[in-house]
């Protein structure tokens, strides 16, 4: 069975592609490079023995998209990635992200209905349950948003959710936390363009030289060390949930043709946690400064996970540990890369 990926290229659907191929399903993608290298192809054939059938293509051109699909006819499946992620960014610029996140993904809704293909994954974002108190579960109430970014998935949530009620598609939105780490390998990891928005890859490049400081945006909460909370989850463990999603579609466990589920470890961990998890596996000094709070942070959030682990049958394997070696190996093989 064919599956495509949109937005391929990037952290989190690089990764999925990888174990979509482990778990013997041909893949396609697309991507326009807004915020990731066309490289990540070649060592995506590194990693799997495999040529990755890619084609760019913008999601929010949708005669583009028609154009895809049309040539395409085998594709079973659709996992969406494609999106516009960082919630500081969104506050500053929230056109462009209601045009790429909420605009693309009504594209491509348009496009699989036209194509008839009746199942995707979304990329959704535990930022759907705002402050809500941990751990959050698939029936927390959704609040108003507190960010553009936050809006916009909690928006592509309902027009899927609206989509299947109205023709026959079948959705698994996937609201997942704070993905970290990057591929054993470390052939493929995290790597924003510009200045990071995320805080581990801010870690890493800040460790290895490339950026003066890290700034922690304030220590003021009410958290035990007065930072923010997340539930980091290693991307391996993301991206092994997508393919287990995509078997829950197409095997028809599904009991309602729109499902939620969260995706993290149940445990949070706090910024200066995560920053001393780094330091004891990597021997790195970190140089940090505290900052003032950052426009549409949450105080803390971590998973209940109970309905993935029953439904989906898919557990986290990974600590945090991982997550910090993994992706400090995979800044050390970009900084050796360069030297080449």
């Amino acid at each position: 069975m064919k599956i495509l990926v949109t937005g391929g290229t990037g952290y989190i659907g690089s990764h999925t592609i990888v174990e979509l191929i482990n778990a013997g399903f041909d893949v396609c993608t697309i991507d326009n490079f807004d915020n990731s290298y066309p490289n990540v192809l070649d060592n995506l054939k590194k990693i799997t023995g495999k040529t990755i059938e890619f084609d760019e293509v913008d999601i929010r051109d949708k005669y583009a998209l028609k154009k895809y699909f049309s040539e395409k006819p085998d594709i079973e499946a659709v996992i969406h990635f494609a999106a516009n992620k960082a919630v500081g960014e969104s506050v500053k610029f929230p056109l462009k992200y209601y045009e790429n996140n909420v605009g693309g993904t009504i594209n491509l809704l348009l496009a699989m209905q036209k194509a008839d293909i009746n199942n995707i994954v979304f990329s959704s974002s535990c930022t759907v349950y705002g402050e809500a108190q941990p751990p959050v579960d698939e029936n927390t109430a959704i609040p108003i948003a507190n960010s553009p970014y936050g809006n916009t998935k909690q928006i592509c949530e309902e027009i899927l959710s609206d989509q299947s009620d109205a023709v026959n598609l079948h959705v698994v939105a996937l609201r997942y936390f704070n993905p970290v780490g990057a591929h054993e390998s470390a052939l493929i990891g995290e790597l924003p363009i510009g200045i990071p928005n995320n805080l581990v890859p801010f870690i890493t490049q800040t460790a290895i030289g490339k950026r003066e400081s890290l700034t922690v945006f304030g220590n003021d909460y009410p958290t035990p060390d007065g930072t923010n909370i997340r539930d980091y989850i290693h991307v391996v463990d993301l991206a092994i949930a997508h393919v287990a999603a995509i078997k829950y579609l197409l095997n028809k466990k599904y009991s309602s043709a729109f499902s939620v589920f969260n995706l993290g470890t149940g445990k949070g961990n706090s910024v200066l946690e995560v920053i001393k998890t780094f330091e004891a596996v990597s021997g790195q000094k970190l140089a940090y400064q505290i900052g003032s709070r950052r426009a549409g942070d949450v105080v803390q959030t971590y998973a209940a996970c109970n309905k993935a682990w029953n439904e989906l049958g898919w557990k986290t394997e990974r600590s945090l540990e991982d997550s910090m070696r993994t992706a400090w190996k995979w800044e050390q093989h970009l900084k050796n890369s360069e030297k080449k």
